[in-house]
Parts: C-alpha cells; structure tokens; sequence
C-alpha cells in the first residue's frame, strides 16, 4: 500500500502563489490606506469574518456531500462485484413447475389393488393410511435417541428418549427408527423445503430460504391440498409463510419461531392443541395433523445440549410421544423425526457431523413394518449405520398416504416401510422402488431438456442402469425376479443422485470471473485515492505563516485561485466522473441486452460498474496526476503494511491457514507491536521513546489478554479449547465470567479518562460523559449479565421468570437509549474538551491558555467511539465484552504509538486497525462459520422478533469488532491535531480508504480462492463460509464508515469550527 510521509513540507510552488498574492494584496492594502479610502470599521471586520466563516462552512458541507458520494459510489462497486461473483458461484437449481398427477403415474404400476389410480385406494401404490400425524422435533439429533447403558460414559442428554429406541426394539412390526440425514445448510427453514419436495438443497436456496418465501415447486403439502386433503398445522410459524392458505384456518395454531430464550410456549401449546383433535369427534376435521415443537432446539441454543434443560425438555418429549400412541387408531401413521442436529454448544447451520445427523421413527398401530434382515431388528447405534436421507421421506409418504409422489422428487422409499411384517414383501418394495424410479428419470429428462444437457448412456450411467432394470420388470417368466427387481431400482436411484448433485454443483465460471475482474478493479481504484502526491499533501500542511496569509487574502476576496487546490475538489471530480464514465456504459449494455433479447442483466450492471471504474482510475491518473508508481511504498512502514495484507490474502488458499486465522492474526498483531517498540528507540526524546515503548508493550499483552477468549470451531479439535463459554458443550457463560462486566465498569472509564489527561483533554463533556453517563451504562450492561444468569439458572425463584425477562430486558433498552440516543445527542452538540483560563499580568493585557487546544479535534471525536462500545458491551456475551474493552484500549494505545513515532499519515496504521477488527471478531465469540451466530443476541433489548432491529442487533453482535475499528478510523488522523489543521476530511477520507482497502483484497483473496478451490473437499466447510465473511465485513465496513466514520467527522469538525473558526 502508498505511505508518505507524515510532516511534509510545503510544496514550493503553492508557497511562492500565496505569498506573492499576499504581497500584492498588500501594496493594494496600503495605497488604499494612504489615499484614505479604507474607512472600515471593527465591526465592518466582524462582519467579513462570520462571511468567511459562512463561505467555509459552506465550501466545507459541499466537500462533506462529495465525499460521501464518493464512499457510496464505491459501496455500489462492491455491491455489483460481490452480486457477480455469487451469482456464478453459489449453486442453483432450475425449479420445474410441473406437478405430479394422480391420474398419470410415470410408469404402470407392477402391481394390482382395488380402486388402482384413485385417491381412495392409492394413486400410484396401494392406499395404506388414511391419515397422518407428523410430529417435527426442531433438532431431534440420533444419538438423543439412543439410550447408553453406561452411566459413566453417558452424557446429560442421554437416556431421556427412549422410548423410539425401546418400541423399535420390542414392537419391530410397529416402530422403527434410523439415522434420519439432512443436507446442508441445516436451517429449519431450509429442511422443510428438502422434507417435503424430495429436493436437494443449494445455496442460492440458502440465500432466499431465509426470506420466508412460499415454494411454489410441487410438494406434499400441495399434492394433499390437490386430493382435498385437510391440513392443520400446530407449532412453528416457518411452515405458514413456506405454505400460506394451507392450513385449517379455525384449528390451526402457529407460534413465532426465533425466540431461542422461550422454550416452552411452542412445546405447550402444540400439546395443549393436539391432543383434543385426536379425539373421535375432532378426526374429521382433518386428514393430516402436523406437529412442529421447538423446545428442544432453544434448549440447545440457549443452554448447549449438555445441560439439565436439554434433558427436562426430552422427558417432556418422551411422554408426549407414549402419549400420541395411545391416542392414534389404526389408520392413522405416526412419523416423529428431527430437522437436523446441534453441535456441541447448541448451534447448527453447517454440515458438521452432529449437525446433519436426526432422527426417524414411524410408528403404526397395525404391524405394518419390516426388516429385510436379522441384523437391521436393532436400531442403529450410530448415525453412521444405515442412515437414510431425509428426502427419503418424501415419496415414502405419499406411497402410504396414496398421493402421487413429488414432481421434483430425488427421494427413493424407505425399505422398513415397504418389506412388510416378515421382511420379505419384495414385490411391494419393488413396486414402490420402480413407481419412484420412474418420477426421478422423468424428472431428470425435463431437467436436462431444459437445461439443454444431453445424457449419458454409457455404462454405469442412469440411463444404463434404468434399461437394467426394465429388461428384469419385463422378464416373460411367471413370477418376476422382485428382489433383484427392487435391487436394480435402488441401484438407479443411487446414481441419478449421484449425477444430480454434481449437475448442481456446477459453477457459471464467465459471471465469476467477472466478479473477480470487478472487485479487482475496485481495488485497484481505491489503492489509487488513497495514494498521494505533493500538491495533494498540502491537505495535511500545518503552517502559522501559511495560514494566515492565506485568511487574509481570503477576507480580502481574492479566492479564486485558492479555491482550486486538488484535495477540496478531488471527491467530486471522482464522483462527476464515475457518473459519466458509468451513464454512457450503462445506457450502450442495456441497450445491447434489450436488442439481443438476453435477458442477462447482470452483465449490464458488470459493464456499467467497469466502465465507472475505468473513468474514475483515469481521472485519479490524468487529471490529479497521481501515477502508478505511487502505489508502491516508500517506507518500512508502508511494507510492513503490504506484508500483512498480501500474507493474509495468500494465506487463504490454505484451509488450516484459514481454519486457525485466529491465532495468526494474534501473530500479526504482536509484529506490529515489536516493531513500533524497535522504532520509539530512535525517537529522538527520551520521553517519546519511553511511551513509544509503553504503550507498544501494552499492545501485545492486551492483545494476549484478549487471545484468552476463545470459542474453537470443529476441525481445531482437539488442539482448541473454548474459553467463551462455560464448556466446550455450553452455549452460557461461567459463573466467574459474570465478573468481567464489572471489572470493565471499574477500569474503562478511568483508563480512557488516562489517555485523554495526557493531552490536557479531560475537560468539557467528556468528566460528565466518560465519567458518569457511560460507567453508568457499562454498571447496567453488569447487571444485564447477572439478571440474565440469574434468569438462566432459576437462581431467582421469588421473582417470577417472566417479570425477571422484563426487568433484564427493559436494563438492556436503558443502556442502548444512553449510548445510542442519548450519546448521539451528545456528541451532535457536545462542545470541544477543552478548557479555557484568562491570566493578566496588567490591566491591559490578558493572556488566554486553552488546555487540550492539541487534541481538540481527537479528543471530542473520542465520544462517538466509546458510545458504541459501550453498546457493543452490551450486545456480547460478558467474554466479548472485555474482548471489546480490551480492543477499545489497544485502539488508544494504536493512536499513542503511531503520534509517538510520527506515522500517523503511514497506512499501516489503518491495516492495523483493520487487522484488530478482525482479531477481536474471534474474539467475541465467533468464527467464520454460520454455526457460531449468535442468534439470541437478537433478545437481549426485544421480547420478540421486530423487523428490522432483530437482525440489526445479529449484526451488531456478530461485526462488534469490525464496527468498532471501522467507527475508529477518524482517531488515527485526528488524534492530537489542532483546531487548525487542515484538509482533515480528506484525510480521514484516505484513512478509511486505506482502511477498508484491507477488506477488500481479503474480499478479493477469499472470492478468487473460492473459485479456484471449488472442487475443494472443504469448500462448503471453510472456503465458502470465509468468503462469505469477508463480504459481509467489506459491506459492513463501507456502510459503518459513511454512516459513522464520515458523517462524525462532518459533526466533529463543525462543532470545533463554531469555537475555533474551521481551518479550511
């Protein structure tokens, strides 16, 4: 990345202007003066300097306005490349919008029933219920099934279900249960489109599936609404915005689903509902009765599966369960299964082994089911024996329920249910294994027609294997060969899986490529702004003599040359530019698209953003003559900087590079650190070097101080150990952790009150603030934790659990009203910190000293910083919370050490802030990886999910780290400068470009290797999650610095004018 120096001298050329027009301005001044024609009064002076302050204050809202164009043209860029590349390399899969019909079966059905082809015997297979009850255990993970003999080897879970695995093993004809396998992602939402269109998942369903939006795709829901089938739905309220008008509208109940801190009121009143509707005069009211409770899944999140509520709420489950036996007759089929799984703290999302693996079990009161062998009588004891796929539901229950399978259908039946009570019914499992066969391979021949792909007849192939098949259903002998028939079958399901799921794993390499191109360019143009030349380091120029001149002939009017210098008109020059550049591209592509009749719109906006982007880069090039060269840096520094950013980026071609990030970027950290320790040698004080070196060495050890918070993701184990939570299989905190909101009350306020007496700038609002307003909000956030703990624990038993939930949560809104509302208040009209004293030595003349007149412009700006850590405070857990003190100190301890060593304008100071932003992400509590969301932040200021401040708060849990650094930014140019310096919006401009300049070649690095590794064994697992990542926290970065970062400067700067007059 560019450096340069951070006192540069005064350009010669712009000297010798100023000051040869201040000469002139001079002799005019005086020959007015002698010819007696300058009678202008003091309060004819007065009025030319509120117009001076007018005109700047103008010029200065003008350069804000363009800079903040600038920064959301740039935001568009990253936007268009991020949509790009994700458009080509997040899987899709075309829908087909053809349903499957009872009257046309996509093969003869091999065998003969009464009322063949009808609703009311069976559609495609014999009608074997005539009613249904699904019972959905949210994260009903196997091995909570299956009971473990040996107390000391068993966990809290263990042993309180077992009645799926005991009936399974004494009723064989009745139960069964298995290994029940979801594909990721393992989101609720997302499970229920696979259990019940027989589909396979892709991230572009991912993306939409979290919007709520209806599937429109055929599904049993919509073949059973088709019969005249009447569904009533009990629990969460996913399944209403997945099949809107669905459901009996009188009996129905549906419960908000994301509250992860109530574990009971789903649960509750499902079973206060369902009961009553099996009773003989309810059962006409409906045909199939789903069931959906979430208790165990919030006792997951909430508390991580080994804890004493996980095992409360699989009792409840476990007599719920012997409870629906009793109550169900004969013709009514019985189905209680699991989503998906948890990891070891609760959580899920990923594709980890604990994450995918759920359970099944099917009951009937007629001895319907089967084993095709001895050995499959007993369960499986792991999720790794005979599990079956969850889409394998799909046609399993239309067959029973006589509905026609699924169009879109990949499932294939599950045998249990087809092998009848002896285990030797091959001809129903072949006759269900070919009508299945059969709705896959018409499946897949419009899938390919419509994708324009020929298929393969080779041997091996689908369509190999289906003649097979045919040629043994054909056999002219008298009895058909049923085992080696349902063998055949099965044989075809497996491959055309097979086929499928690397047909979908097919990336659109061109609009990925472009992408890449995009977000490349849009570095290259950012590494551009934030270079400088000489005309453009007179932004950064502190000259008394300069200054004044420059005034002068500023209220003397001659300002029409002054008014030019490159850094006040640089932002819109690069705005009008990229306007022009990318109108004329945008309008010749559109039209281009709509003359072909393509329909690739995308590839438009890709043309319009280059074409935008080249504009610009040429401007920054030609216009403001910054050339290529000035990319490269100058310094130690400057290298250092590209070390860290490159090394980081090449790093992500490696998974355990990216899978141990953490503790790499605790490495770079530490470089800096010793290295700014080495530099404060050479300072020429000896006061400068012994706070160099201090606050170098207070560096390192907060940053292993905060190394000590810790949450492991799976492949680190077993060389990791959470520190985060209480456990490693616990998603609450530590009793002795609750301390550390405390210990942050005691110790934050006094040390930021340390670094700002330094500089004389603990004055104004900042005794009140720092000193009252904000221990007074990290006390609160103290005793949010506490209550939370104590409402968690049942520590409180005289209160009741719901007035303890509003007491927390109403402390919660308090803190955030005192930071957010309160503190943005506050520091809109707060006035400098400083203090003024008028001494005098006569009666004539006065001498006036302000106290913190060198940091005026970092020391006021210091409030909007600590306002959002103290909110951040809130929102983590109480580790996050002293990782987020922690990152608040290190920043003041990054500004100290880059004034100490005169750096301040190096670029290193920027990626190291950038680099901790990162760091303390891991810090409080996460990974790149979806599992370590943490959801219930959500609920610490709500009682429930509100649009859009839920996923607002997510966002400020899960970016604390990136946000605080990115709202820090500003500090790094305006720490210790004066009321006078000049060109400051410019060079936090630069500052935060430099800054953000980081995230976007770690956008670039992780999108490029996630497109070269595509066929990576852990793509899906690491190299895709980190991409993600890296997107989110480049937007998030963009978005914090216009919103926080830009707009606090335009404040900041003009409640220091309105005292000091503003510098330009």
């Amino acid at each position: 990345m560019p450096s340069r120096n951070a006192r540069p001298k005064a350009p010669p050329t712009d000297y010798k202007t100023i000051a040869a027009e201040w000469a002139r301005q001079k002799r005019i001044k005086q020959l007015q003066s002698a010819s007696g024609t300058n009678n202008e009064s003091p309060t004819a002076d007065e009025s030319q300097h509120a117009a001076l302050e007018a005109r700047r204050k103008t010029a200065f809202e003008r350069r804000c306005y363009w800079t903040i164009g600038f920064w959301i043209w740039l935001l568009c860029m990253h936007v268009v490349g991020i949509l790009l590349f994700t458009s080509g390399f997040l899987l899709t899969r075309l829908v087909l919008d053809e349903r499957s019909e009872c009257e046309k079966p996509p093969i003869e059905p091999l065998l003969e029933w009464k009322e063949k082809g009808t609703v009311e015997g069976g559609c495609w297979y014999p009608k074997t219920f005539n009613k249904a009850v699904i019972v959905l255990i949210d994260a009903l993970r196997y091995d909570f099934t299956v009971p473990v003999e040996d107390e000391s080897l068993a966990e809290v879970y263990h042993n309180a279900l077992p009645f799926l695995y005991e009936t399974s093993i004494q009723s064989p004809g009745n139960a069964f249960l298995r290994p029940f396998i979801a594909d990721p992602p393992t989101a609720t939402l997302q499970r229920l489109k696979g259990l019940t269109t027989g589909t396979l998942p892709t991230f572009v369903d991912m993306g939409s599936s979290f919007s709520g939006t209806a599937i429109e795709e055929d599904n049993l829901l919509m073949q059973w609404r088709d019969q005249g089938k009447r569904i009533v739905h009990l629990g969460d309220d996913t399944w209403t915005a997945l099949f809107p008008d669905y459901f009996q509208p009188n009996i129905s109940k549906a419960y908000d689903s994301f509250n992860v801190w109530d574990l009971h009121t789903v649960d509750n009143g499902v079973i206060d509902h369902i009961f009553p509707l099996l009773k003989v005069d309810k059962k006409p009211q409906w045909d199939v009765l789903i069931g959906h409770l979430l208790g165990v899944d919030h006792a997951g999140h909430r508390y991580g599966p080994n804890h004493a509520a996980m095992t409360a709420k699989l009792q409840q489950m476990n007599t719920f369960i012997q409870d629906l036996v009793k109550e169900i007759d004969n013709d009514t089929l019985l189905v209680v299964m699991g989503d998906h799984g948890m990891d070891s703290k609760g959580d899920h999302g990923g594709e980890s082994e604990d994450e995918v693996e759920a359970a099944l079990w099917m009951y009937s009161k007629k001895p319907l089911f089967g084993r095709t062998k001895p050995e499959f009588a007993t369960p499986p004891a792991t999720a790794k024996i005979r599990p079956v796929n969850q889409i394998d539901l799909v046609p399993t229950l239309a067959l029973l329920l006589g509905i026609p399978i699924p169009y879109n259908n990949l499932g294939r039946p599950i045998e249990e249910a087809f092998a009848g009570p002896k285990g030797n019914a091959w001809n129903h499992l072949a006759a269900a294994s070919s009508m299945t066969s059969a709705g896959i391979r018409r499946y897949q021949a419009s899938y390919f027609k419509a994708r324009g792909i020929e298929q393969s007849s080779t041997p091996g192939s689908p369509a190999s294997l289906w003649s097979n098949a045919e040629i043994l259903a054909q056999s002219g002998t008298k009895v058909k060969p049923w085992q080696a028939l349902y063998d055949a079958y099965t044989s075809y399901q497996e491959e055309t899986l097979r086929i499928c799921k690397d047909l979908w794993a097919r990336f659109d390499i061109p609009k990925m490529v472009l992408g890449i191109s995009v977000m490349a360019l849009s570095v290259i143009t950012l590494l551009l702004y934030v270079s400088r030349d000489e005309d453009e380091d007179f932004a950064v120029l502190d000259d008394v003599e300069l200054d004044f001149a420059e005034k002068n002939l500023e209220l003397q009017g001659s300002t029409a040359e002054l008014d030019d210098v490159s850094y006040k008109n640089l932002s819109k020059s690069l705005v009008k530019a990229g306007l022009l550049g990318g109108g004329l591209t945008g309008v010749l592509s559109s039209a281009l698209v709509k003359l072909s009749g393509s329909e690739e719109w995308l590839w438009a906006v890709a043309a319009t953003a280059i074409g935008s982007m080249i504009a610009v880069a040429g401007s920054l090039l030609q216009i403001r003559g910054i050339r290529v060269l000035n990319l490269l840096p100058t310094t130690s520094w400057g290298w250092l900087s590209v070390v860290f950013t490159l090394s980081q980026s090449i790093g992500f071609a490696s998974n355990s590079y990216t899978i141990w990030e953490d503790s790499i970027s605790l490495f770079f950290l530490s470089t800096f650190g010793f290295a700014s320790a080495i530099a404060a040698l050479q300072r020429p004080s000896v006061r400068d070097r012994t706070l160099g070196i201090y606050h170098s060495i207070v560096f390192v050890i907060l940053a292993r101080a905060a190394s000590f918070s810790k949450l492991c993701r799976d492949e680190q184990m077993p060389y990791c150990t959470s520190t985060y939570y209480a456990s490693a299989n616990s998603s609450t905190s530590a009793p002795w952790q609750l301390a550390i909101p405390f210990v942050v009350f005691l110790l934050l306020p006094s040390m930021i009150k340390g670094y700002m007496t330094t500089s004389r700038s603990y004055d104004g609002i900042a005794p009140v603030w720092i000193g009252y307003v904000m221990r007074t909000s990290l006390f609160l956030a103290a005793v949010y934790w506490t209550l939370d703990a104590a409402d968690t624990g049942e520590w409180i038993t005289a209160i009741p659990q719901k007035m303890l939930k509003t007491i927390h949560v109403s402390v919660a809104q308090l803190v955030l009203a005192l930071t957010f509302v309160a503190g943005t208040t506050a520091f809109i009209w707060a006035p400098p910190c400083v203090s003024i004293f008028s001494t005098s030595s006569n009666s004539r003349t006065a001498q006036i000293t302000v106290l913190g007149y060198g940091n005026a412009n970092g020391a006021r700006y210091l409030l909007l910083p600590v306002n959002f850590a103290a909110a951040l405070i809130l929102l983590s857990k109480p580790m996050g919370g002293g990782a987020i003190a922690i990152m608040l100190w290190q920043i003041l301890s990054l500004v100290e050490i880059l004034d100490l060593n005169d750096i301040s304008a190096e670029t290193i100071g920027p990626v190291t802030l950038a680099l901790l932003g990162n760091f303390h992400f891991f810090k409080t509590g996460h990974q790149a990886v979806p599992a370590s969301i943490q959801w219930d932040a959500a609920f610490i200021p709500l009682f429930t999910v509100r649009y859009p401040w839920s996923p607002l708060v997510v966002a400020l849990n899960t970016f604390a780290g990136q946000i605080l650094a990115t709202a820090a930014v500003p500090l790094l140019v305006l720490w210790k400068t004066s009321p006078k310096r000049k060109g400051l919006l410019e060079s936090v401009s630069r500052a935060l470009g430099a800054f953000v300049a980081y995230y976007a070649v770690e956008s670039l690095a992780t999108m490029a290797w996630a497109g070269y590794l595509r066929r990576h064994l852990m793509l899906y697992r690491v190299f895709s999650p980190r991409f993600m990542m890296a997107a989110l926290v480049l937007l998030v970065a963009d978005l914090v610095g216009i919103v926080v970062a830009l707009l606090g400067v335009r404040t900041n700067t003009l409640a220091i004018g309105d005292v000091f007059g503003l510098a330009d």
